[in-house]
């Protein structure tokens, strides 16, 4: 049987990857409209206190309080050694609830920026990780040292999403996961089997546990490229709280 190469067929590797993550916290990458959710998420490396106190006053005192913990913890971690950032990162995050993307955005799978995630104080595997990942790069982590990794979880049995960190490029990764607040070795959490994973410019396929082959662009992936898009839109958000 021919080989197909997936870098040159992002279409056949979407659908191999959804044929595999069915249910779960995570699903197949879709089309999401802006005008399902209102105005777009701002900017949040031009924000300004005025944008904070609006965050205030739409919000509540809770969600201005999170955004300027959040802006205060990038502020001073310039000094700090990657796993302090690691661990300062994972905390805050996680201390977040873990909701479904139905009962917050009524669609089945909604890509949330990390300023909808903090006003919401919630979301689901996804939105944790993106969170992590767009915190961890403003607190000066290179983005080549961590991938934002699809994984199929076996406790619960269901597709997952988690952050991976690479010391280096050949080094076995870290894991910051929302199920699990320890941060671990690949190694040493064999419930997750790696599926896929991307940054800011690649994505990759694994092919075993150790080993991943890079497939192509994460601009392949349409959610990915939406979220990224409404994070320079500029817009306000308008976000409506769960009960």
């Amino acid at each position: 049987m021919q080989k197909i190469n997936v870098s040159k067929c992002p279409l056949l590797f979407l659908i191999f990857v959804g044929g595999i993550l069915v249910s779960g916290c995570s699903s197949q990458p879709t089309p999401v409209t802006s005008s399902q959710h209102g105005q777009q998420a701002p900017l949040v490396e031009g924000m300004s206190e005025s944008d904070i106190l609006e965050i205030g006053r739409r919000h509540g005192p809770l969600a201005e309080a999170r955004v300027r913990y959040w802006q205060r913890m990038i502020n001073t971690s310039t000094a700090s050694t990657d796993q302090l950032k690691l661990q300062q990162a994972n905390v805050f995050i996680n201390g977040a609830r873990f909701v479904d993307d139905v009962e917050i955005w009524q669609t089945n799978d909604y890509w949330s920026t990390p300023l909808e995630f903090l006003i919401m104080d919630a979301g689901d595997c996804e939105d944790f990780s993106i969170a992590k990942y767009f915190t961890l790069e403003k607190m000066g982590i290179a983005m080549e040292k961590m991938r934002i990794t699809y994984v199929k979880a076996l406790n619960p049995n269901r597709a997952h999403m988690v952050l991976t960190y690479y010391s280096e490029p050949s080094s076995i990764p870290l894991v910051l996961d929302n199920l699990n607040p320890n941060i671990l070795p690949a190694t040493e959490r064999m419930d997750l089997i790696p599926v896929y994973s991307f940054n800011g410019e690649d994505l990759w396929l694994a092919k075993t546990r150790s080993k991943q082959e890079k497939v192509g662009s994460a601009e392949t992936l349409k959610l990915w490229k939406e979220l990224n898009t409404r994070m320079k839109s500029g817009l306000p958000a308008i976000v409506v709280p769960i009960p």
